[in-house]
């Protein structure tokens, strides 16, 4: 399970929380690809960071390689956005 959990984010995520989750991603250092934006992403949403959130999916919107992915980019940046501004 430790051993796991050093490589992968999600399962660290969802046992630690995501602080510990996203400095792991931030530590990937994978820029130029948009599933590390999205991932940042929803960990910062789950911080409450919705600012930063949004950034980061408006990062992985610009990355998309398909219209279904930009699609899914767009919605998210927007709901980050709301939340945002509240």
């Amino acid at each position: 399970r430790e051993k796991l959990m050093e490589r992968s984010p999600v399962p660290l995520a969802e046992l630690e929380g995501p602080d510990p989750a996203l400095r792991l991603v931030d530590a990937l250092g994978l820029e130029g690809y948009s599933p590390f934006h999205a991932v940042r992403a929803d960990f910062l949403v789950r911080l409450g960071r919705n600012g930063e959130a949004a950034a980061a999916y408006g990062a992985a919107l610009q990355l998309a390689g398909n219209a279904a992915d930009r699609k899914f980019f767009e919605s998210r940046l927007q709901e980050a956005r709301l939340r945002a501004a509240r």
